[in-house]
């Protein structure tokens, strides 16, 4: 194996080394002349769009520097967002990485290009002119003319391609088998060193290793620092509890799942918890990025003209001044209220029973943040790295009723147990799953979607067995509302009605409320019940009440209306007297559409009349082809020859006659058309 060989092996070696991610970062001493800066992480926000706030609070006395080493994939998110704040007279005296050119765009600077995967036939083609040594087994020493492939047989009717290295040496050239070589040395070390430095370049772009962010603080005397940014984390996410009691108020309990997923443990920092739907993007600003110019070609032919510029209007180089705007770094000061105070048990529940009320304390604050909600956990939390936790951050009682829902799409027999969840709280409920305990013991499950404060939203959590609904659909119904005439055309409103019958029964001891779903449509209009209950974007819903061991009906009746045009000039006899037998039909269209009937008859005879006598004058052209065909056989003076020159004779009559009957019904029907079109075109009716 080649020197060359071992050293791409020991690259491909090192660029399979593994590290795990960061989501924060770590701290390490600058090693540079003035006083190190310790930032410790202090504070942790966590959004619900897939990002974290982290901040960093310290002291420097002096001139300082310190360094936060991250995540590759997180320094373009760093660069995008990060803050560093030098309080009591203090500034940033610079903020500096490592920077990283494209690839391929380093790679092309060597004077050999491993921007391709190359064997090394095609490396040694970059280096023809290059002198050489060489153990092929024997050393050799010489300057590279090239490489080229020969064919050469392997077998008896098979052939593979081989590479020779040319070399030009002290004795002439030589033609070496690539195979055959062993070692080979570059005599040119400018070279050899370009070589390697393209291969430490490749090796880096594999590197996953922690960067390094170097911040330099300058000042006087002790002051406050804080460094804060944001980089990507896991979506922290909710859990609820429901549960539901005929004896007491329904009551919600909720929380937090928070994950800590960085290499750095999370020691008695502040924790908020932010819901809402921040837009957050990644952008690529760690890696430099190149602006494709065009090239200009000097004019060698023909010198430039000077140019004679016209005198300009009017002066608009003054611009208005642009406001100066705040700068923030965490968004709009909070605006803060107060939580409720949690509600003690009403009742002491059996042994049995699960009750939300007893042992958890909400431990957040819960306040507005712009736009957005927060949960501020109470006391610092700590947190290793590689953990997770589970926070309380909803405990008390909320308002809704017990009822059940149908949706003929969701169980075409059973409704489902449902709850109308009213957000009574102060606190903005994130989207999550929710377990319900009914009567004390586990009921279903069940989710919701962002509820904010005084919102409702309904939540099914159970097959309701104790109830059905049976549904019949009534086939539909099409009839004509109004019709008119203009101009040949005829316009026709009809109207579609459709019924559908939702029988309730109610099997249960105890009354209940069903609310029925019915998928609402844009082109249909609602006729009975003259009110939904509810309304969504996709669904009507009503409201239908049984008393115990009884049964209701609900009869949903729904309409739509659609406009028809039909010509009058192309429709049959049949689809006119359609709209003649229509009752909805005025009697002024009626007797319009009745006379265009009688034209049209009259139209249709003299149509058929000039097709039959067409269809007469080709049978008998026919006929006379059939004649002379014959005629053809036979003896000029027979007598049968003559007896077909009178047949011809006659037909020739015979055919001149229908000719003219034909031009004249060709005239009688031009005329009946411009009759009947004249009389469609002058219709204006309702």
């Amino acid at each position: 194996m080649s020197r060359m060989v071992r050293l791409v092996g020991l690259v491909v070696l090192l660029a399979l080394g593994v590290v795990a991610p960061a989501a924060g970062a770590t701290i390490e001493p600058a090693g540079k002349s003035g006083s190190t800066v310790l930032l410790p992480l202090s504070e942790v926000v966590l959004y619900s769009s897939g990002v974290g706030y982290f901040q960093r609070n310290g002291s420097i006395e002096g001139r300082g520097d310190a360094e936060l080493r991250f995540k590759v994939d997180n320094v373009n998110d760093l660069l995008k967002s990060l803050v560093i704040q030098d309080f009591d007279g203090g500034q940033i005296s610079a903020v500096t990485y490592d920077s990283r050119d494209p690839i391929s765009k380093a790679l092309k600077s060597f004077a050999v290009d491993l921007t391709a995967s190359l064997g090394l036939g095609q490396l040694l083609e970059q280096l023809r002119g290059e002198r050489i040594e060489a153990a092929a087994p024997n050393p050799i020493q010489g300057t590279i003319l090239g490489v080229e492939k020969k064919r050469e047989k392997v077998g008896e009717k098979e052939f593979t391609e081989v590479e020779y290295l040319n070399l030009v040496t002290a004795d002439g050239l030589r033609s070496l088998p690539l195979a055959q070589v062993q070692r080979i040395r570059l005599a040119n070390e400018q070279l050899n060193a370009e070589l390697r430095q393209a291969l430490e370049v490749l090796a880096s772009s594999h590197d996953v290793q922690k960067k390094t962010v170097r911040l330099q603080f300058d000042g006087k005397g002790r002051r406050r620092v804080r460094v804060g940014y944001i980089v990507e984390t896991p979506v922290w996410k909710t859990s609820y509890r429901l549960s539901l009691s005929e004896a007491s108020r329904p009551f919600l309990q909720g929380w937090a799942i928070v994950e800590n997923t960085s290499d750095e443990d999370w020691e008695h920092v502040k924790l908020s918890l932010i819901s809402g739907r921040p837009i957050s993007f990644r952008m690529e600003l760690y890696e430099p990025l190149y602006v494709k110019r065009p090239l200009v070609v000097s004019e060698l032919y023909e010198s430039l003209r000077p140019q004679v510029h016209e005198q300009a209007v009017a002066d608009l180089s003054e611009r208005p001044a642009e406001a100066e705007t705040a700068q923030t770094l965490m968004g709009i000061a909070p605006r803060m209220r107060a939580m409720r105070a949690m509600p003690p048990a009403m009742l002491a529940p059996r042994a049995s029973e699960v009750d939300l009320q007893q042992g958890v304390t909400s431990t957040s604050q819960a306040m507005e943040t712009g736009e957005l909600f927060q949960y501020s956990i109470s006391a610092p939390l700590s947190l290793p790295r590689r953990q997770s936790a589970l926070l309380p951050i909803v405990n008390e009682e909320v308002r809704g009723d017990k009822l059940s829902i149908y949706n003929e799409r969701v169980h075409a027999k059973y409704p489902m147990n449902g709850f109308r969840l009213k957000n009574s709280t102060v606190l903005h409920l994130m989207q999550g799953p929710i377990t319900v305990f009914d009567g004390g013991i586990y009921g279903g499950d069940a989710r919701i979607e962002d509820l904010p404060p005084g919102q409702e939203r309904i939540i099914s959590y159970a097959l309701d067995l104790k109830a059905d609904v049976a549904v019949q659909a009534t086939p539909e119904k099409e009839e004509v509302v109004t019709a008119s005439l203009r101009k040949g055309t005829l316009l026709v409103t009809r109207k579609y009605v459709e019924e559908k019958g939702y029988q309730v029964n109610n099997r249960d001891q105890k009354a209940k409320v069903v609310l029925i779903e019915h998928p609402l449509r844009q082109d249909w209009r609602l006729v009975k019940p003259a009110e939904p209950a509810e309304l969504t974007r996709d669904l009507y819903r009503f409201k239908v009440t049984t008393n115990a061991g009884g049964g209701a009906r609900l009869l949903v009746r729904e309409e739509k209306q659609a406009q028809q045009t039909v010509r009058l000039i192309d429709s049959g006899p049949e689809t006119i007297g359609y709209y003649v037998q229509a009752k909805q039909v005025s009697p002024k269209v009626k007797e319009a559409l009745q006379k265009v009937i009688a034209l049209r008859d009259r139209l249709d005879q003299t149509a058929a009349g000039r097709n039959r006598l067409e269809q007469r004058t080709k049978d008998i052209t026919q006929e006379q082809g059939r004649i002379r065909e014959n005629m053809a056989k036979l003896a000029q003076n027979s007598e049968l020859y003559n007896r077909y020159v009178g047949k011809l004779n006659q037909q020739e009559t015979d055919i001149e006659n229908l000719r003219k009957e034909i031009e004249s019904l060709k005239t009688v029907e031009d005329r009946q058309k411009r009759e009947l079109n004249d009389y469609l075109l002058g219709l204006d009716l309702d």
